[in-house]
């Protein structure tokens, strides 16, 4: 159960028996349905959005499940209220606010929320969640110990560290560009057998975190996807402030069919724009 949800925004939310607690979040995205399943029917003329017209789809109530979807992503300072009433219950609070990068970096897709810890149901959700986390963890342990001994990933490492003086890459080309968020300031390396790309970013943004949400290194003409090392000098940049990230390319991701051919490095930012594409030659592996 817990491997058929392990890419899904799915968990468990007990609900708090305190009349003090503050509203349970509920992080929502733009264009990303998010659905609220409780133990109970709901009832649809006492459930509402506070404040949230034009902002949000119309929400939806089906049995025991509340549907929203906003129509584009919350900024970083909105909040907005959704009450839920379960039938002959009281009305539920809950704050809608936008995922965040430094802590969870994605919205719920499903919140199952229960009010007694000890249903089956309650324990069954739990479990799930509990062993989904385990092998997120376990996932994460075999990829920090294989970096341990990657020599690409020392060697990203220094780059993100500006230390290129103690690795074998030589520049060759500079480039720069900016947007209303980030100003980006690129290098490609020349490396022995391998090629290399350190990206220097400033947010621009006055409130909003920069973050890098992945990097995807595919073929020219295939578009398969590569491995490549990454580093970064911060998991997020804050307003104002500046980050590098440093990329490491083997030789061996330039073969197709025996054959070398051109690469393509993507970037992606917190919202999944893309924030840079680099070319990378076959060229760029020195002897």
């Amino acid at each position: 159960m817990a491997e058929g949800r392990e890419q899904l925004g799915i968990r468990t939310l007990f609900l708090s028996e305190h009349p003090d607690a503050a509203p349970p979040r509920v992080y929502v995205k733009g264009q990303v349905v998010t659905v609220l399943r409780f133990e109970q029917a709901v009832d649809p003329a006492r459930t509402r959005l506070v404040g949230g017209d034009g902002r949000f789809e119309t929400v939806g109530v089906l049995g025991r499940k509340v549907v929203l979807e906003p129509r584009r992503d919350l900024d970083p300072d909105e909040g907005f209220s959704l009450l839920v009433a379960l039938v002959d219950g009281p009305q539920l609070p809950f704050l809608l606010r936008p995922p965040n990068p430094r802590g969870r970096g994605s919205a719920d897709q499903q919140l199952n929320v229960f009010k007694d810890r000890e249903s089956y149901d309650a324990m069954v959700s739990a479990l799930v969640d509990s062993e989904k986390e385990n092998q997120t963890l376990r996932a994460e342990n075999e990829r920090l110990h294989k970096e341990e001994s990657s020599e690409d990933h020392a060697l990203a490492a220094l780059l993100t560290a500006e230390a290129e003086s103690q690795t074998p890459f030589k520049v060759v080309e500079h480039f720069s560009g900016r947007d209303d968020d980030a100003a980006l300031e690129g290098t490609v390396f020349r490396g022995k057998g391998k090629a290399a790309v350190v990206f220097r970013v400033k947010n621009l943004h006055a409130v909003r975190s920069w973050s890098m949400k992945s990097v995807r290194l595919v073929g020219t003409s295939d578009s398969r996807e590569r491995a490549i090392a990454v580093r970064s000098s911060a998991a997020v940049i804050e307003p104002g402030t500046s980050g590098v990230i440093g990329l490491v390319v083997d030789g061996s991701a330039f073969l197709e069919e025996g054959t070398l051919t051109s690469l393509r490095l993507e970037m992606y930012r917190q919202d999944g724009f893309v924030q840079a594409i680099v070319r990378l030659d076959p060229s760029l592996l020195g002897k």
